[in-house]
């Protein structure tokens, strides 16, 4: 623990901390902030990630362990289990994953990729690992089998030959099918690449073996040749066999389905085109769209099921994708809501010679996972229990909140669970594999997303599980917008008129309020009871940034509205009709007063949840469209909403529904009389609205946008250089935007004993205004006395945009706004009154013109510590110099109070608080585009979050304790289950040789029989885990003594072969003093001469 006396730093007897932090000079004496966080706190490492995997593009199912993988273009895997059972790894390199497949019940799982690569992964730890991988280097990848309980992998490839892998070893076997032995005669062309391979079900030394150009050929592995030859003229796509192993199926790209009995090769025993309209005159019927994969599987009984993708008709345009059932002589056309990756069928048994019973079918579709009851009359979908609907609607802002009160979840559950979809089937989730962690961190977490339709949805986030717990959509305020509105200005609003720009919570009072891309705010109150509003709270305001901004048609100022005086507007509106918003122009004149939308005039019913209070809507001025809103901020304790954009400012009462403040960003700086206004420069150009939130496309932005700063300017959507915090002449003509709104209540310098409750206002140029708030404390007579405003001028100055701010006391806690205990608006009165109370913030014990509050700014660039209410910058520190902060927030930790930071280089950093000491400094993640500037946020006890693609959210932890326990919180994928008896042969095929036929495949694959293979066709790669260090998650002390172990083996067996050394040395030395001893005896007696 650092002690860091600032009358140390006053007297200059404590050195400058570093070049980019430096104390600066204070009145404050024989104060003393205790530090308690160190770096040693701090470690970054992700946690989970939630959400349907993005682009995904295969899928295997262990039968027996009953987990889902599923396989992206861009090489993650996506692991489920149970619900709340999830786990995601990548491969290096990021090519797609082509193909999956699972060593069933063994913890084990094969991986295809695009690049030619296969690789084995060990799922018998809670962070899968690479174990082997292969790269073939000439020859390229296209199908891959694994037989049920079998360690040799047959690889199909684009020249139609194929070999096989040792998955115990990753090594290759001599024993090859090569595509010309293969086909022989049948064709006098390549037949193309390998689309299919399989054993039969009863036979497993038969391999039947599908080409692209329509021939099957069933391979007998023993005698290495051919007994059997299938052609047909149309190409196949998939093949699959009935379970006693006299029949199978191909699907082909006409839109047929060829069945063929095994010892029949010359035609096929039946052709059938499911969608296919069949011609009176007895015609082949009209070629279909191909079908991409057919399933066959039996029921003891009854009638087989045939389960098929694609094949419907050409003239079916515009027609989604379906998934047909063919299950006797009924055919089921079921339609999704996107196009069809794969699918699976889920059967009783994992052996393929036995009776398959299935149960369910899992369709990955591009963007929903979806699993099919096939027991139930009507084909019923099971319910999803997985966070896969992130993506309903693009996500374009996104809040997180830690250790929320304990009350919230179970509220917000309470109401989301009435708006659950009914239909679904009756039985428990198919998928269900796996155990949860035993972690110890239980503390309630709630993440916020906004959508692109307006929709903003509650997740259930404790425990590093996601669970939807309530939607709220704020599009049924407004009337419908026309589909096919025109829009003749670029200056209208996105195509989502809906889209939510930013979101502010107060957990305490389950007070919400949103702000869109249409310029209106939505203020709403949570309540258990359902109303209907008959009008619609409205509150219209005029925001216009100078009076010569806009250019009238009388050609001066006189459509500028003076500012509002407290009383104007006090009367709310109900949502009367305005002109049509399809165009910045009318026959009349430009556009004027009138909002981007409408609101709607008949009444609303409201659900219990929350209910909206009041509605904020920015109205146009001569032509030129509201400015987006840039911040928001709502109190709870007093009534209050303030909204900031490129014109000004204005504070809302929503509890009197009227406007306090509505004044530009120049006045701020002006008179401390907010109802004064100064002389101003005309403006330089127009400033049309902001653009969409919403990506189009997820192309990532140039180095050069990187590089630049967010909120420095609102003109377009793309980075703009961040200007600097002079206030000098040239500055000014520069846009000045509201950037951070932040509700305190802090010391000021009229010697009062108590805080007060106070506005602050950061802007994109670096300057904190503050605005004193004189609320009156009695409930009655804040529905009554209006809220006096006033300026008290500039706080602190700071290079680039201010991000965020926050009030510390002298004991270095944080002090957070005042805030109302949460009430039901809609309970009776003597219920309200019992329930309601007001938390504000506890006066700090002080003497008069001491300061015992530290207000903490962070901007782009900087971040500053000042004194209150002397107002001494008492630290600061140069966050950075070739880079800025996209976010920043003050948060608070098990052991102390810091400055998290994420930059738009990649680091994330943490500042200690008061005095900025650098605690972490990670290279993390570079940003790549738009969609991780607008959802990157930090929460407490050293959480975070962020959208890594459209559809996934990746949570991380920069807590050096929940890195610690992250194993311990992880859940487990893989259990001890016993596989299923084989089924039973019976009597007579036992004795006549009827049943399954088994087969030694090492005796025909293993290096004695089939010789080794060429090194140059694939090299293998040793992964980062191995299987006797990798089966149980080795971390901690138990890795520790793991390796300590490992390392005691080495030095002991380096000792052994030391001694061996040392004794081949003494043997040696004793034969050649023998030899020297019998050469002396030799020649003891003889001469000279006679040598």
């Amino acid at each position: 623990m650092k002690k860091f006396n600032i009358r140390k730093v006053l007297d200059g007897l404590t050195a400058a901390s570093s070049s980019s932090s430096s104390p600066q000079s204070s009145n404050r004496d024989n104060d003393v902030v205790l530090e308690t966080l160190q770096s040693e706190h701090f470690q970054l490492c992700k946690t989970v990630r939630h959400g349907f995997p993005y682009q995904p593009s295969a899928m295997a199912f262990d039968p027996v362990q009953k987990i889902l993988v599923i396989g992206t273009e861009s090489g993650a895997l996506r692991l489920f289990g149970r619900a709340g059972v999830e786990c995601y790894c990548q491969h290096e390199g990021n090519a797609a994953v082509i193909q999956l497949q699972f060593l069933v019940n063994e913890g084990a799982l094969v991986s295809a990729l695009s690049d030619d690569s296969i690789h084995l992964w060990n799922l018998r730890q809670k962070i899968p690992a690479i174990l082997h991988s292969l790269k073939f280097s000439r020859e390229r990848i296209t199908f891959c089998h694994l037989p049920f309980q079998s360690k040799w992998l047959y690889v199909g490839t684009e020249r139609g030959n194929i070999h096989i892998v040792n998955v115990e070893s990753f090594t290759l076997s001599g024993y090859v099918i090569m595509w010309n032995k293969a086909i022989e005669l049948s064709s006098k062309t390549h037949p193309g690449p390998v689309v299919h391979i399989s054993d039969n079900p009863m036979d497993e030394g038969k391999l039947l073996i599908g080409f692209e150009c329509g021939i099957v050929v069933l391979w007998d592995l023993r005698s290495k040749k051919a007994d059997y030859r299938y052609s047909y003229d149309e190409a196949i796509h998939s093949v699959a066999w009935h379970h006693e192993g006299k029949q199978f199926v191909c699907s082909h790209s006409d839109g047929t389905l060829t069945t063929w009995n095994v010892r029949s090769p010359a035609k096929p025993a039946q052709i059938i085109t499911p969608h296919g309209k069949q011609p009176r005159d007895g015609k082949k019927p009209d070629p279909c769209k191909p079908i991409l994969k057919v399933e066959y599987k039996t029921e003891k009984s009854g009638e087989p099921f045939m389960v098929l993708s694609g094949g419907l008709s050409y003239d079916t345009v515009g027609r989604r994708a379906c998934l047909t059932v063919m299950h006797g002589k009924s055919t089921a056309v079921l339609e999704m809501d996107y196009p069809i990756v794969d699918f699976l069928t889920l059967c009783e048994t994992p052996y393929p010679n036995d009776y398959q019973e299935p149960y369910a079918v899992v369709v990955l579709l591009e963007r929903d996972l979806v699993v099919i009851d096939l027991a139930q009359t009507g084909y019923p979908s099971f319910e999803n229990p997985y966070p896969l609907s992130i993506h309903e609607s693009p996500v374009t802002c996104c809040e997180y909140f830690a250790d929320c009160p304990a009350e919230l979840i179970p509220a917000l559950y309470s109401v989301g669970s009435r708006q659950k979809r009914q239909g679904y089937s009756k039985k428990e989730w198919p998928i269900s594999g796996g155990n949860w962690g035993q972690g110890a961190q239980s503390y309630p977490e709630i993440i916020i997303t906004g959508h692109a339709d307006g929709s903003i949805k509650f997740w259930d986030a404790s425990a590093l599980m996601l669970q939807v717990l309530y939607k709220l959509k704020t599009a049924k305020v407004f009337e419908k917008v026309p589909a096919k509105e025109e829009k003749s200005s670029p200056d209208v609003v996105d195509e989502d008129p809906f889209a939510v720009h930013s979101l502010s919570w107060c957990p305490e009072s389950r007070v919400l309020c949103m702000a869109a891309v249409s310029a209106h705010v939505i203020v709403y109150r949570f309540s258990k009871q359902e109303v209907t509003l008959e009008t619609v709270q409205l509150l219209e305001v005029r925001m216009q940034c100078e009076l010569n901004d806009v250019d009238s048609p009388e050609g001066g100022g006189d459509q500028a509205s003076a500012v509002s005086t407290p009383g104007a507007s006090s009367s709310p509106q109900c949502g009367t009709p305005h002109p049509s918003t399809s165009s910045a122009s009318s026959s009349e004149g430009p556009r004027d007063n009138v909002p981007c939308l409408r609101v709607r005039s008949s009444a609303l019913k409201q659900s219990p949840g929350y209910q909206v209070e009041l509605v904020i809507q920015l109205l146009w001025v001569s032509g030129e469209p509201p400015q987006q809103i840039s911040s928001l901020a709502v109190n709870s304790a007093y009534g209050l909403v303030v909204l900031g954009n490129g014109n000004g400012v204005a504070v809302v009462d929503y509890l009197q529904k009227t406007l306090l403040l509505n004044v530009t960003t120049a006045e701020l700086h002006g008179s401390p009389d907010p109802h004064q206004r100064q002389p101003r420069s005309p403006r330089k150009g127009r400033h049309p609205s902001g653009v969409g939130l919403c990506d189009g496309n997820d192309g990532a932005v140039t180095s050069e946008d990187r590089c630049k700063s967010p909120t420095s300017d609102a003109r377009d959507g793309s980075f703009i250089h961040s200007r600097s915090s002079s206030m000098g002449s040239l500055d000014r003509e520069a846009r000045e935007v509201i950037s951070c709104l932040h509700f305190c209540e802090i010391m000021s310098r009229n010697s009062e004993l108590a805080p007060a409750p106070s506005l602050w206002l950061g802007t994109t140029l670096g300057t904190v205004l503050t605005v004193s708030l004189s609320v009156p404390s009695a409930p009655e007579q804040r529905l009554q006395q209006t809220v006096p405003v006033s300026f008290c001028g500039s706080l602190v100055r700071l290079k680039g945009g201010v991000l965020r701010m926050a009030v510390m006391d002298s004991t270095g806690s944080l002090v957070p706004p005042a805030c109302e205990g949460w009430y039901d608006p809609n309970a009776p009165e003597e219920e309200r009154e019992r329930t309601r109370s007001r938390r504000t913030t506890s006066p700090s014990s002080s003497q008069e013109n001491q300061d015992c509050q530290y207000a903490v700014v962070c901007s782009e660039k900087q971040a500053k510590v000042v004194a209150m209410p002397s107002q001494n910058c008492v630290y600061d520190h140069n966050i950075t110099e070739t880079s800025f902060v996209l976010r920043a927030d003050v948060v608070v930790m098990s052991a102390g109070l810091c400055i998290a930071c994420f930059c738009a280089n990649g680091h994330i950093m943490t500042l200690s608080l008061p005095s900025l000491r650098p605690l972490l400094d990670v290279n993390y993640l570079p940003l790549t585009d738009m969609r991780i500037a607008r959802t990157f946020c930090f929460s407490n006890l050293g959480q975070a979050l962020y959208l890594t693609s459209p559809m996934e959210i990746q949570r991380l932890t920069y807590s050096q304790e929940t890195c610690d326990n992250l194993q311990e919180m992880l859940g487990e994928l893989f259990t001890p289950v016993e596989t299923p008896e084989a089924p039973n042969r019976g009597f007579f095929k036992g004795l006549f040789g009827g049943g399954a036929q088994s087969l030694d495949r090492e005796d025909l694959f293993g290096e004695l029989a089939a010789g080794k293979a060429s090194r140059s066709l694939a090299q293998h790669i040793p992964g980062p885990g191995s299987m006797e260090g990798m089966k149980g998650a080795a971390s901690g002390v138990v890795g520790e003594l793991a390796r300590a172990r490992i390392a005691l083996d080495e030095r002991g067996q380096k000792l052994g072969e030391l001694e061996e050394r040392t004794a081949a040395m003494m043997a040696s030395a004793d034969a050649f003093s023998r030899h020297a001893h019998d050469v002396m005896l030799k020649y003891k007696d003889k001469k000279w001469y006679q040598l």
